[in-house]
């Protein structure tokens, strides 16, 4: 296999990790492409590395920590407006040590491989993500999900974390009156609701109304993440793990992106 077919199957999660830390698709996209530029140049410098998907993590992180793209003045993104003062509040790398394991699915192990630290220093950073992820952000949601297990975990999960739930949604009509009665801070939607209505109908109604950062919740992922814009910046995949929704959760908010209709 070439080092393009490599690189291919690996690119729809090194683009959502990039949008994960800069919380922004553009941004985001740009250091996927120094990587790209960056292994064209040497297609051999990963070659002997043990794990490929972590060297490609870790050279996204070296590029992201030393080509301030996200921050370069004259390109500035509507979601810096509003990140500005978290981002001096949250240090770069307890960001990058909790979407790494939350969100990416990495052990303590391989996210110190990609962060080129210990297992220990990565708890240590985590331990530092969390209090000040939680010190920055409290919301209300409203949840779109047609699955009432799936519903009430979501529920019990978002309350957990210190937000109010304005509302649980299972379908279309559902979820815009119920948006309307009592606007959120954020959704959360997954795409087939229980009538056969789409969640992704009902979010595109809500964002013509107002702006309101969007996590979909689906058990597709491939079908949002195609490469066209516009893109959902979060997503969420079914049967989703506590701590992947609640780093989904804690990056949407920290940025508070501003999704965009499909």
């Amino acid at each position: 296999m070439s080092l393009a077919q490599d690189i291919a199957s690996h690119l729809p999660l090194l683009r959502r990790y990039a949008r994960a830390l800069t919380g922004s698709q553009k941004s985001g996209d740009r250091y996927v492409a120094l990587l790209l530029e960056a292994l064209i140049a040497d297609p051999a410098a990963l070659a002997g590395e043990p794990s490929f998907r972590v060297a490609l993590y870790r050279t996204l992180s070296r590029l992201w920590s030393s080509v301030p793209i996200n921050l370069k003045p004259g390109i500035r993104q509507d979601w810096e407006a509003s990140a500005s003062e978290r981002l001096a509040a949250i240090a770069p790398r307890p960001r990058q040590a909790f979407v790494l394991t939350a969100v990416e699915g990495f052990s303590l192990d391989e996210a110190a491989q990609v962060l080129e630290t210990t297992p220990e220093a990565v708890t240590e950073l985590l331990a530092q993500a969390s209090r000040e992820i939680a010190e920055e952000i409290s919301t209300r949601v409203l949840i779109i999900e047609d699955e009432p297990l799936i519903a009430m975990d979501i529920e019990t999960l978002v309350a957990a974390l210190g937000h109010n739930v304005t509302g649980v949604a299972r379908t279309y009509d559902e979820a815009v009156a119920a948006f309307e009665a009592d606007p959120p801070g954020l959704v959360l939607a997954d795409i087939q609701l229980a009538d056969g209505s789409s969640g992704l109908d009902a979010v595109n109604t809500i964002l013509s109304r107002a702006e309101v950062p969007v996590i979909f919740i689906t058990a597709y992922p491939e079908a949002l993440l195609t490469g066209e814009r516009p893109e959902p910046a979060f997503l969420v995949t079914k049967p989703f793990i506590p701590e992947m929704v609640q780093a989904i959760i804690s990056q949407a908010l920290f940025f508070r992106t501003k999704s965009k209709r499909a």
